[in-house]
């Protein structure tokens, strides 16, 4: 049982979230629990929306992020995040369950992505102190400045979700996957 309110309805949301909330509900036809729980603070809403919506048309494509999303849920150990980006991964980005099982690990079976990816693990692990060797090594997979930053900013954004689900205990409303240790 989530800790703090799960609002029922886009109708039981604070009003200034109301329009937020028919626009998720419009973009993806539903409202998952994430969405209205963070519509307690409608600025933190579309804050989050916002960036998420910034971050969708750079230059990461659809599946790099669900990878992203994937191996940054695992580390914090967000039962909730894990849920909704292997749901995700697999209907919307249309990853194969050995690339989610990879994507787990913080690696991906695309020589690419898997740059893109460890480099968010080491970002996690390391709280972002990450070495020029680091930064070096994805740039020399291929993925250029732009890249390097909205990585970054992926990790934050997801790092953030995982932090209100688990502060939250948000409700599971996707089909749950267990996670693999305790975070």
């Amino acid at each position: 049982m989530s800790r703090i309110n799960t609002p029922v309805s886009i109708e039981a949301a604070p009003a200034a979230a109301r329009p937020l909330l028919e626009a998720v509900k419009k973009q993806i036809g539903s409202v998952p629990n994430l969405f209205r729980v963070v519509a307690n603070s409608p600025a933190a809403l579309e804050g989050y929306l916002g960036l998420n919506g910034a971050l969708a048309k750079g230059s990461l494509d659809a599946k790099t992020r669900e990878r992203i999303a994937l191996a940054v849920a695992e580390i914090n150990g967000c039962g909730y995040c894990l849920a909704a980006h292997t749901y995700i991964g697999k209907t919307v980005a249309k990853l194969d369950d050995a690339e989610i099982t990879a994507n787990r690990s913080g690696a991906s079976n695309d020589l690419k992505a898997d740059a893109a990816v460890r480099f968010a693990v080491k970002v996690v692990n390391a709280r972002c102190h990450v070495s020029d060797v680091d930064v070096a090594t994805v740039k020399a997979a291929g993925l250029d400045d732009a890249q390097v930053v909205e990585i970054v900013l992926h990790v934050a954004l997801n790092t953030l979700t995982n932090y209100v689900n688990d502060v939250a205990g948000t409700e599971i409303d996707f089909p749950v996957v267990k996670l693999r240790s305790a975070a």
